[in-house]
Parts: C-alpha cells; structure tokens; sequence
C-alpha cells in the first residue's frame, strides 16, 4: 500500500476559530484523517506546510510512521523544529495511524499496546470566552454543570496577557475562582488556567489566595520558554502545576522532567501527534508526571485522535475538549464519537473510529479573521481593565 495523495482542508466551526484537518488517501482505496493545530491568522501557514510536506511522502507505505517521522525532522525540515511544522507533521501522523487500523482491521488504541482504561473522562472549555464579567461567568460554569460535566477549565484572568498584573486584576481572578467555587459546589474539579502571564512571584501569590477553593491544577503559570521560571513557581504553589502547551518534542521535556517542573503535562495532541504523545508520556512515566492532553481542535478528528493516545499511556489523567467547536465538528461528521457526563467511550470499529462529510465540510469554507494589535496607545500598560474598543 502506497501513500497517493494528502490534502489538507480549512474549516471554520462557526466560532471560535478555523480548524485545520487532512485527509491521506492510499492506492487500495483507504484513506484517513487527522489534524493540525492552529491559531487564528496562522491556519494558511500550517496548511502550506501541509502542501510542502506532500511530496516528501506520497509513494511510501503508510505504515512507516516512525521512519516517515523522522525523514521529515531530518530531510524537510532539516533538524529544525517550530510549532507550525510539527502541527502540520500531526495531521499527517494522524492520518497514518486512521489508515494503520482500517488495514488492520483495529482501533488504533490496540496497535498503541491496547488498553489501560474503558473510557475517557474530559474537561470543558472554550466556555467561558467573551464572558463580560463574573455574573455571567457564573452563570455559565453553571450551563456546563447541566451538561453533565465535573471538570471545566477557563482563565480568570481579565486583561492583557502580561508579566506583571495589578492588584486589581489579580482581586477579579481570585473572586472569579470563588464565585464559581460556590456557585457549582465542592463535586465540580476546578482547572485554572495562567496562560503563562505571570511573573513566578505573581503565580505564588495568586495560587495562595485561591487555595481555599481547593483548584484542581494551576496550569501554565509561567513562560515554559525558560523552564526555570516555573520551577521557581512550582516551589511555592500547593495545586498540581501544569506545563507543556507550548513544548513539542520529546527533546522539549527533558529539562521539564529532569527539573521536576510540573506535576502533570499537557502537550498538545494535534502539535506532538500521536506517536509523539506516546513517546513523551512513556518519558514522563519515570518521573511519576501525568499528562493530560491539550487539545483545542474539533471535537472529530483532533478528538478522537486524543482519547486513542490516552487510553494506551497508564499516566493519563484527563482530556481536554473545546465546546465552542462541538456544534461545527458534528455539522461536518459522518460519524464520530460519543460524550456524555463528560466522559467518552472507547471506540470499537478499526482506525480512529470517526469520519468526515466531505459535502458538509465544503459548506463550512474559512473564514478570515481580521488581526489586530490586542491594545491602543496607552492600553499598552494601563492599570485599567482594557476595554472592548482597545481590542
């Protein structure tokens, strides 16, 4: 079997942001899908990469992931790693093992060494963007709650994403935990995300004020750019801390985990692939470190791809899943996977167990984004809260 076309397709799920899948076809009639991370005004830019990765690969097996893998790192790329070609790489990868299992007859999760769990448990996110204030934050956690879910996950911070933050701001993040703390009660797990906005100092401070709130994790406290910022962070914060959303490689982790930097990881499924998730878990294992995937990708593809991994590594904790992409991924899919109560079932049927309506994807073209400067003229560093003009 020979690899004869790969191709990559922008979507736009109605909000949030454009999704970038791709779809590889074989010369026996089997095809598969996977899916590149992006974000908003670098979507063209992964989808080239994805055009350039092509010729590299069509005419080889498309069982040969791990040599196609490194051909890729040493030839395209030539030993220089970025977000955007290992993201364009995982779209691909991804695809490969679809089509591995369909050949096989098995869900991908048993050519990863089979099962460690029957099922996925998943957090909400996505819900809390735009929120204007606590009232109507509350009054979402509350929404997500109903749906069935007892973990969800949102930054509390409003503002800039900047080092150094102000007493006020850090006063709206921690009455923020605390209003949705009381408003869904001790039973609901609390995933507080930084965004890597502050200062180690500033991440001690913040995560002391919300203790009595008992957050799940602290996640991304500091820039993971210069892992000792975290370490230091680590040291004085008494919640799990996470890190790794902007790490790629199994060459990434080695000072997080030498370091002991985090408590649990979260790389991104649709930036490391699959192959690569597995390899930096089985890293993390020795070291006792979770890994609880990042994934803000559809809830198809980039979704399935995720609890295939995680179902094959003994030190998952929990997966992450964006609501705001859900109603545009089912619009567009043929078949894909069940949720409910926030949790997933493991597919049964051979490759990813999910596909695509191509008819119904051509109905969901991308949609440019205009980008802006995110602040003007005094903005920059005021000590307000920015206002909806200044963005």
């Amino acid at each position: 079997m020979k690899i004869t076309s790969i191709k990559p397709y922008l979507f736009f799920p109605g909000q949030a942001k454009n999704l970038c899948l791709c779809r590889v076809d074989t010369d026996e009639g089997l095809y598969g899908w996977g899916e590149a991370y992006v974000v908003q005004g670098k979507e063209k830019a992964v989808e080239t990469y994805i055009e350039a990765m092509a010729p590299y690969l069509i005419g080889r097996s498309p069982f040969d992931i791990k040599h196609s893998a490194t051909a890729m790192f040493d030839d395209f790329a030539i030993r220089r790693s970025s977000c955007d070609f290992y993201a364009a790489w995982s779209a691909i990868e991804i695809a490969l093992w679809d089509i591995a299992g369909k050949a096989c007859g098995q869900p991908v999760y048993n050519l990863l060494g089979g099962r460690c769990r029957e099922k996925i448990r998943v957090y909400a996110n996505g819900w809390w963007g735009g929120a204007q204030n606590i009232d109507e934050l509350v009054e979402r956690a509350l929404a997500v709650k109903a749906q069935g879910f007892t973990a969800m996950k949102w930054d509390p911070f409003k503002g800039y994403w900047r080092t150094y933050i102000t007493k006020q701001q850090e006063d709206y993040a921690v009455n923020s935990v605390k209003a949705i703390r009381e408003a869904v009660g001790p039973d609901v797990d609390l995933l507080v995300e930084v965004h890597r906005r502050l200062s180690p100092w500033h991440a001690i401070h913040f995560s002391q004020r919300i203790e009595e709130f008992n957050p799940f994790w602290i996640e991304e406290p500091c820039l993971a750019d210069n892992i000792d910022l975290v370490v230091e962070a680590k040291k004085g914060i008494k919640a799990p801390v996470v890190t790794g959303e902007t790490l790629y490689s199994k060459y990434d982790f080695i000072p997080v985990f030498e370091k002991r930097a985090a408590d649990i990881i979260n790389p991104d499924i649709c930036v490391s692939g699959i192959q690569g998730m597995m390899e930096i878990a089985s890293m993390a294992d020795p070291y006792n470190i979770l890994v609880s995937p990042h994934n803000f990708n559809s809830n198809l593809v980039g979704l399935a791809a995720m609890v295939h991994m995680s179902v094959a590594i003994p030190n998952f904790l929990i997966g992450e899943m964006f609501l705001t992409v859900d109603e545009g991924s089912t619009a567009i899919a043929s078949e894909r996977l069940a949720i409910k109560d926030g949790f997933i079932d493991l597919p049964t049927k051979p490759g990813l167990g999910i596909d695509v309506d191509m008819d119904a994807l051509a109905k969901h073209p991308y949609k440019y984004f205009e980008r802006k400067f995110p602040f003007k003229g005094a903005a920059m560093y005021s000590d307000e809260f920015p206002r909806k003009e200044d963005y």
